[in-house]
């Protein structure tokens, strides 16, 4: 039998060529090789405010870019974490064995909390017990993710482990499924921080949507190292992000991208790159516009997905809830 996978990303944010090399483009792959369920976490993006309008568009959007970029709704199972209470009322049960402490501890919690002083509610504290039912909820045998969200999958195993032994074999517990040859792609602007989604100066990143005129422009923009060699090389690390972009989008090695372009410069490198992510996002581009064009088809594939959820998460509800006394 398979093992089962399971994966999601925030509708908030611009979408960004770090997402799709970072995370989507891995669970392309991974779906031929487990039982893949890839959610829309759209109740945790609300724990900051959402212009509700902007939210479901945002939504769809999100959607609509897991199947443009090749997950397969029929290999995969697709859906919007909000058309599921079972999500949330699994958090709950899971809360009361949860303790203040574990997650006081949690990074982004701190991080979040310094960025939105004035606006910090509960869900933002408590979040990551929601995104451990959302893993439990499907038995999970291992989490997609990045070195970043490797203590979020942490306190996922300790609450399996930990209602397990309280109230006897519920939850399997994840794994995290960490790709080490999986691209980490820097800022254009800053490569000593993650391109991100929320950044403010647009040209920290490459968004799925760009046009070409847009991308050369950034590209263009963005922050070298001094030197003048194409060579990857972690201690110039703008040019080594840049040669990462490169060679995840063109499958070509660093060894094959320091040949293409020794004796040049910065400029022929970086025109290069752009064509190269023109080319790979092309292609991506065309299949969302064409989702997007169509939301009922889009609705109906999220419908579908959220059916074939629901059996899997009703079932270990159903279970846990009678594990702990309730009737």
């Amino acid at each position: 039998m398979k093992k089962t996978i399971f994966s999601g990303v925030q509708p908030t944010g611009i979408a960004h060529i770090g997402n799709y090399l970072g995370a989507i483009k891995n669970w392309v792959e991974l779906q031929n090789e487990y039982n893949s369920i890839f959610c829309v976490v759209d109740l945790h993006a609300i724990t900051v405010p959402q212009d509700p309008q902007k939210l479901r568009k945002a939504v769809l959007e999100m959607a609509a870019i897991y199947l443009a970029a090749g997950i397969d709704h029929k290999k995969s199972v697709v859906f919007v974490q909000s058309h599921l209470s079972e999500h949330s009322e699994l958090a709950w049960l899971l809360n009361t064995i949860t303790k203040i402490p574990e997650l006081e501890w949690m990074t982004q919690f701190k991080d979040k909390s310094e960025q939105h002083k004035n606006k910090v509610n509960v869900g933002l504290f408590d979040y990551p017990v929601l995104m451990a039912a959302d893993i439990l909820l499907y038995q999970t045998d291992a989490v997609p993710v990045g070195e970043d969200q490797k203590q979020h999958i942490e306190l996922a195993r300790s609450l399996a482990r930990r209602f397990n032994h309280l109230y006897g074999k519920s939850f399997t517990v994840p794994q995290p499924l960490i790709n080490k040859e999986t691209a980490r792609i820097m800022g254009l602007d800053n490569p000593l921080k993650k391109m991100s989604k929320s950044a403010a100066n647009s040209n920290n990143y490459i968004s799925l949507t760009d046009p070409p005129a847009v991308i050369e422009q950034k590209i263009k923009k963005a922050v070298t190292d001094s030197g003048t060699t194409i060579e990857y090389d972690l201690k110039r690390p703008a040019i080594a992000n840049l040669m990462t972009i490169y060679k995840h989008f063109s499958d070509l090695s660093f060894d094959d991208i320091e040949k293409k372009y020794k004796n040049k410069g910065y400029a022929q490198f970086k025109e290069g790159l752009a064509e190269t992510i023109i080319l790979g996002l092309k292609s991506f581009q065309e299949k969302k516009a064409a989702l997007e064009k169509n939301p009922k088809k889009l609705e109906k594939i999220l419908q579908e997905g959220a059916k074939q959820a629901k059996v899997k998460a009703q079932k270990t509800l159903k279970e846990a809830k009678q594990k702990m006394g309730l009737i």
